[in-house]
């Protein structure tokens, strides 16, 4: 390797290995010696929080798959009305955190809320032991919250898949006379299934790493064991111990999702400029179809969305406070930090793979890009655990020199927090900037090789000018996914610091969610950006 690049080696690989060393800090610690508290949890309690974390993914991924495929087959292969808003209202409940959405639900189906409410006075019932009501604060409540929120990754996913399927088999079938079901059952959906088995992945590790939704309806889970045996037992090896199992699982459930697809290969001819063999609906089909579309996304984001805009309304003087404002400025800060942060690390790494294109020069990639599938409560106790050491570390430094001692310079500030979301969101900004830096034809590296341009000088006057967009996109993408993350704020962020996403966690968990409805608003609007943004690619690809 020429001299000149081995700033960018030692650049990438040393920021890519800082960003995995949560991740290694968890097993590291879960290595250790068993405590009494991690053996006292698998003796009582783990079981159950095992077997209720495996039921509520398996119950979101079954409500999730019911949700978003027929949804994705009838936008895509079907002609209804108002199909042109449909195909983007239908994602938009992705920008809706589910810990909202659950205390929404809870409001209105609980025995005091309205629908209770009005049913007893209908029929004249006088207590809950004259009829009886599914509780929502439960496993299954918890289930269809969460596939309500995260159906759209079935969706999205499973809709471009159909999109992409060959023209000439869609109308081999029809002259076979498949009925729309056969052609759907028999060709559409095996065709889609490594796409659906993608988005069922990303559907699990949501839903394994959701604290908000499950907390509230006190259903215990991997997740809310972590949290509660760091907060409430202050056992950092039990919490590391079982944030260890939960990564196992996690690997483990990506490795099974890449073994299932190893062998397949397809080859796809794309819809061609003028066809279109979607079916023309009509009658009770067409009706049908329409209603399932529209019924899915009033109740994932309308109807939980005009509640909170009247609760906004009615209780503004209430809301807007010098605390909200504050907190919001918190939030606004730190994911502007990691945003930038973020884009630095994503150009380092990518850069490096431009100028070397040796195989390992990938692998600084790869590593950076780990922690977004590990759950927010589970990084925070890595995040924690390596920067207890670095402050331990610095403070033996400090007291050998005779300076005194510091204090938790990193673990107890707000270095912390945006570390963890650094640690969590660099992937998207370097899978943003990594495809805007291939679209970069390799001979104006070497034109700018040619006129003696340092590596420096190509990244500045170069790339930087040709991929602005895209870093931009990036910085965007993980400045709003900053603002709405919830788990690790909760563990991470220092004494009287609150963020939009713990200030509304913080009232709904009160009871007050006339109170969090103004900055809920806030972090949905936040959240649609990035929604309107993929639905224009997609319908610009197709």
């Amino acid at each position: 390797m020429k001299e000149k690049y081995y700033f960018w080696q030692a650049s990438s690989w040393g920021l890519s290995l800082l960003l995995v060393l949560p991740i290694l800090a968890i097993f590291h610690k879960a290595s250790g010696e068993t405590d009494d508290v991690f053996t006292h949890l698998m003796a009582t309690v783990m079981p159950t929080y095992a077997g209720n974390t495996v039921l509520l993914v398996v119950g979101t991924l079954v409500l999730s798959l019911l949700f978003g495929l027929p949804s994705a087959w009838i936008m895509a292969m079907c002609k209804i009305p108002g199909e042109k808003v449909l195909q983007w209202a239908l994602v938009l409940p992705l920008a809706m955190p589910g810990y909202i959405i659950g205390y929404i639900y809870t409001d209105w189906f609980d025995y005091a809320g309205p629908v209770q409410v009005a049913l007893r006075d209908v029929f004249g019932w006088q207590s809950i032991h004259d009829y009886w009501f599914p509780d929502i604060r439960s496993l299954g409540g918890a289930c269809m919250v969460l596939a309500l929120v995260l159906y759209p990754y079935v969706y999205l996913l499973a809709r471009a898949a159909f999109m992409e399927q060959s023209t000439s088999l869609l109308q081999s079938a029809r002259l076979l006379r498949c009925s729309p079901w056969e052609s759907f059952r028999r060709i559409s959906l095996p065709l889609a299934r490594p796409s659906i088995a993608v988005a069922l992945s990303l559907v699990a590790m949501e839903t394994l790493g959701d604290y908000g939704t499950v907390s509230y309806f006190a259903v215990n889970t991997m997740t809310t064991a972590v949290y509660d045996t760091w907060l409430g037992y202050s056992s950092l090896t039990a919490a590391a111990k079982i944030s260890a199992l939960m990564l196992l699982a996690i690997f483990l459930l990506l490795s099974a999702e890449r073994f299932s697809r190893r062998r397949q290969k397809l080859f796809q001819q794309q819809f061609e400029h003028g066809d279109d063999v979607r079916y023309l609906l009509a009658g009770p089909k067409k009706w049908f179809a329409v209603a399932w579309c529209w019924v899915l996304v009033c109740f994932a984001f309308l109807f939980p969305l005009f509640q909170l805009g009247y609760y906004a309304f009615h209780y503004f003087a209430e809301s807007w406070t010098s605390e909200f404002q504050l907190y919001s400025l918190n939030s606004l800060r730190v994911a502007l930090v990691t945003a930038v942060v973020s884009v630095a690390l994503a150009l380092a790494v990518n850069f490096y793979r431009r100028l070397d294109d040796r195989r390992a020069t990938v692998v600084p990639i790869r590593i950076s890009s780990m922690g977004y599938a590990v759950p927010g409560t589970v990084l925070a106790i890595g995040v924690m655990i390596s920067l207890g050491w670095a402050d331990h570390l610095l403070n033996d430094i400090t007291l050998a020199l005779g300076l005194g001692s510091p204090g938790l310079v990193f673990s107890g500030s707000m270095f912390a927090l945006i570390f963890a979301f650094v640690v969590r969101f660099a992937a998207v900004a370097i899978g943003s900037v990594e495809s805007s830096l291939a679209k970069i034809p390799p001979s104006l590296d070497m034109a700018s090789k040619t006129m003696g341009y340092a590596s420096f000088q190509m990244l500045r006057r170069v790339h930087l000018p040709l991929i602005r967009r895209g870093c931009l996109i990036a910085g965007l993408l993980v400045f709003i996914e900053s603002m709405k993350e919830l788990n690790a704020a909760l563990l991470l962020r220092p004494f009287n610091f609150e963020t939009l996403a713990t200030y509304v966690f913080n009232f709904a968990s009160d009871e007050q969610l006339e109170l969090a409805a103004l900055p809920a608003i806030l972090l949905v609007f936040v959240g649609l950006i990035p929604l309107v943004m993929v639905n224009r690619s997609l319908e610009q690809k197709h």
